[in-house]
């Protein structure tokens, strides 16, 4: 069998992973838009978080299966369509991720000095089509709207110590452009309360032994609270205890270390709030760029609701949070399709990771469902949902395609030059790598 996958994420080389190691016989295409692969591994975690990378290591060996091929500069969709890849393979599983942003829906998200987390987190880890970013970070105090790992993870970042940053993968511009930041102050707003907080606990620590920061958390969110979690989940029990612990902890508590770390420069902090939801970005006097954040004050309510609990939340009052920056650490969009098998006039059409479920979850989280999905190919070539007895030609239909379009895809072998340069440049600065960011370098460093 032939078979494709759309998309050069975990999502997408779980799956072929998957495939190639319980099918002796299968042959697994990637194809990517981008010259480079690896989708989120290498665009969306943060970079000092080194050790989440490794998994590219099995990747690289996926890679190079014999029976695994690589086609990076490829956009599904334009390049080739994706009934054109039906004609040619046996399945296609389309793992590309969510591509667009969720927008808030309230006046002024549009303003100058408004990000969204999937485009600074773009920015400062080498995404192309964020590389002209230039966020304005002239500013003392920053909104994040989010409470969920990947709104700590750009906290972190902006409140980092430059010397932590330089040993870390972060592209040169973004570096440069922190070096210059006036940042000192990062609020955390969430619609919900302390008990409903999306991140985990390892980032939450981070956060707190942060260098040359300090927690701003109020008690009163925390009253009662030791109660509540008694009988919570053990990794909720943790999270909120940390907090707890956090929130009422005295300066003089401090540690020898963080009290060192804080000496010679005003302390930066950063904090939590709870129970608001966003309404407006407020505007400066001229109109032309944000100068803050009317919230709207909620309240958590419990009502029981076919069989389970639903939190619905209703706003009760207001509050402004002024701010010259605001980044909406939410979802990014994506057609959220729920089952494996998507269901189409013809067999062979798949789908695994963030376009089947939504943006949730962790890499593991992402590892499982497309193991789930490699399978529900698998029993299908077994049972004979698949017709394999037909020939596919596999990329060499797809190759006379692109060809006749003038589009030249780019191989792993290709990747691993590009690899190799940006090893080098990072090795020359004292980092991991310095990150290509323009493709149209990438494509003139490998001689397309």
């Amino acid at each position: 069998p032939r078979l494709c996958v759309v998309g050069s994420g975990p999502a997408g080389f779980y799956t072929a992973q998957h495939i190639l190691k319980h099918h002796g016989g299968a042959r697994v295409d990637i194809y990517e838009k981008l010259p480079v692969p690896f989708g989120l591994v290498r665009f969306g975690v943060a970079p000092d978080h080194p050790e989440v990378k490794n998994v590219i290591n099995t990747f690289t060996q996926t890679a190079r299966s014999e029976r695994c091929a690589y086609y990076g500069n490829v956009t599904v969709g334009r390049d080739v369509t994706v009934t054109e890849l039906r004609q040619a393979y046996h399945a296609v599983v389309l793992s590309y991720g969510a591509e667009d942003n969720r927008v808030l829906g309230i006046p002024g998200e549009n303003l100058p000095g408004v990000y969204s987390a999937r485009a600074f987190v773009g920015w400062y880890n080498g995404l192309p089509e964020n590389r002209d970013l230039k966020p304005d970070l002239s500013c003392e105090t920053a909104v994040i709207l989010g409470h969920g790992n990947v709104a700590l993870d750009i906290a972190r970042i902006l409140l980092s110590p430059l010397r932590l940053l330089r040993k870390t993968d972060i592209t040169d511009s973004s570096l440069a452009a922190l070096a210059c930041s006036k940042v000192k102050r990062v609020w955390l707003v969430g619609r919900r309360g302390p008990l409903q907080v999306a991140f985990t606990i390892k980032e939450l620590r981070e956060m707190i032994n942060l260098p040359g920061t300090r927690p701003v958390l109020n008690p009163a969110d925390f009253t009662g609270l030791e109660n509540a979690v008694k009988d919570a989940p053990r990794p909720r029990k943790r999270l909120t205890e940390l907090m707890i612990k956090t929130a009422l902890e005295k300066p003089a508590e401090k540690t020898v270390a963080q009290a060192a770390a804080m000496q010679g420069a005003p302390p930066r902090e950063w904090g939590l709030k709870f129970q608001r939801s966003p309404q407006e970005v407020l505007t400066t006097a001229d109109g032309r760029r944000a100068r803050g954040v009317r919230m709207a004050l909620t309240r958590l309510e419990v009502r029981a609701h076919g069989g389970g609990l639903v939190w619905p939340w209703q706003g009760w009052g207001w509050s402004r949070m002024p701010c010259r920056r605001g980044l909406a650490a939410r979802r990014v969009r994506s057609p959220v399709l729920v089952q494996a098998r998507l269901l189409c006039a013809c067999a062979g059409l798949y789908c695994s990771g963030w376009v089947k479920r939504g943006p949730t979850g962790v890499i593991i989280t992402t590892m499982n469902d497309s193991f789930d999905t490699a399978q529900s190919v698998l029993e299908d070539l077994q049972v004979g949902v698949l017709d394999v007895t037909a020939s596919r030609e596999g990329f060499g239909a797809v190759e006379s395609i692109l060809r006749s379009r003038g589009v030249r895809p780019v191989s792993f072998s290709d990747w691993e030059k590009i690899d190799a340069a940006e090893v080098a440049r990072g090795k020359a600065a004292g980092k991991p790598r310095e990150k290509i960011v323009d493709p149209e370098e990438m494509l003139r460093l490998i001689g397309h």
